[in-house]
């Protein structure tokens, strides 16, 4: 006696129910959604390139605080135009949010932060030495957040050069006197006679 020969859907079902029953095991069934279920991570919420305790940065200079580096660091670069034009740029991009494109301070968000940004060309960061204002470059200090992970150490050198250019350029607008402006002749009565 012949087998009777089951349909073709039948056997088109079978293999649908077992890709499905495989998909769900698997955990893609109906679709994969693990993106949306996933935990949300916030970006920024760690500080990027933290150091492990007893590491040394790439360049070998140990972190240190703005104390010894003030003493111990000295700026290996020359204030060329190219190292000023790059110093400039680092500066603009970085720095002059707060403390403005001139180094006064005042700059677009200083309005927000609760301690106005230091004047960089006059007063105490003037007198400075160039590791010291390295040091804050890279670590920050009690307001300032440190750019270290940022800026290369070549780089925070050029941005020291073009602090001590922004000094200089004070300096010597604070050494001109302000000229009076234009003189008008005062007229005077003249009598009839």
């Amino acid at each position: 006696m012949k087998r009777p020969e089951a349909p073709v859907w039948w056997l088109g079902l079978v293999v649908c129910a077992w890709l499905l029953l495989a998909a769900h095991s698997a955990g893609a069934f109906p679709w994969s959604i693990d993106m949306f279920r996933g935990e949300a991570v916030q970006p920024l919420s760690e500080a990027p390139r933290n150091m492990p305790a007893g590491t040394l940065a790439i360049n070998g200079v140990p972190p240190m605080s703005r104390e010894v580096a003030a003493v111990t660091l000295h700026n290996p670069l020359k204030p060329t135009p190219a190292v000023l034009a790059a110093g400039k740029d680092l500066f603009d991009t970085n720095c002059a949010v707060c403390h403005n494109n001139d180094g006064r301070g005042g700059g677009p968000v200083g309005f927000l932060l609760r301690l106005p940004p230091a004047d960089l060309t006059s007063g105490v960061a003037a007198q400075r030495s160039d590791g010291y204002i390295y040091a804050t470059i890279r670590n920050g200090s009690i307001v300032m957040p440190g750019y270290g992970d940022a800026m290369s150490s070549h780089e925070r050198w050029e941005v020291v050069l073009y602090v001590r250019s922004l000094q200089q350029q004070a300096n010597a607008a604070r050494a001109v006197p302000q000229q009076a402006g234009p003189i008008h002749p005062v007229p005077q009565k003249v009598s009839a006679k």
